[in-house]
């Protein structure tokens, strides 16, 4: 059974660009109802992406930071 190649999943920085432009679309208000759902509803899964993302680079920095056996890993907790 043939499998059908996996798509190379966006960057990072092109899936938090790719939601900023959504944002700003929907910030326009200027739109149709079918299209602030459509932009929603992307905006929606570019966050989950964006989110599933950072998750999978706190896991690996915290691995190397154990790796090290120096440190112990930490939640980041960004300054305000």
């Amino acid at each position: 059974m043939d499998e059908m190649p996996e798509t190379p999943q966006p960057s990072f920085e092109t899936s938090l660009d790719d939601l900023e432009k959504v944002v700003k679309e929907l910030e326009s208000g200027d739109l149709s109802l079918e299209r602030s759902l459509d932009l929603f509803s992307r905006g929606m899964a570019l966050s989950d992406t964006c989110r599933k993302q950072l998750e999978e680079a706190e896991t690996r920095v915290e691995v190397l930071i154990r790796k090290d056996g120096a440190l112990q890993p930490e939640p980041f907790r960004p300054e305000k």
